[in-house]
């Protein structure tokens, strides 16, 4: 696991950038975090990583609204896995089965610690519980 600590929105775009380095085409990126604590910030972050390429094309899911498989299926969720793309998985805890269904995922937890500052943990895939 790797820690970050970010006081403003710009930091945390920044923290996106780093943990995006460790990342490849196909991967899964499972966010934790309260409402506001920066995820969406965190995958500006790694969108502008990647750049504008087609080469590794970012998928983001905000799963808020999203509770089981079927509304996955509904939404065709499962057909971005085989698009060879790092797929940015806001709320994935809605769904805990769905972990299962993902290769090459990764966990990144972010905690409030303030108006602006958060702690941000980045868990690569051999840690993942």
């Amino acid at each position: 696991m790797e820690r970050f600590i970010s006081d403003s929105p710009e930091e945390t775009v920044e923290i996106g950038k780093k943990i995006a380095s460790y990342l490849k085409a196909g991967d899964c990126v499972l966010y934790t975090g309260e409402m506001g604590a920066g995820k969406t910030h965190l995958t500006k972050g790694i969108a502008e990583y990647f750049g504008s390429t087609d080469d590794v094309p970012i998928f983001h899911f905000d799963l808020f609204r999203i509770n089981t498989l079927d509304d996955l299926y509904a939404i065709g969720f499962f057909d971005y896995l085989d698009r060879g793309g790092i797929m940015c998985i806001e709320w994935s805890e809605n769904i805990p089965e769905l972990a299962s269904y993902l290769d090459g995922r990764c966990g990144v937890n972010i905690t409030k610690t303030g108006d602006n500052s958060r702690v941000i943990e980045y868990i690569p895939q051999e840690e993942l519980c």
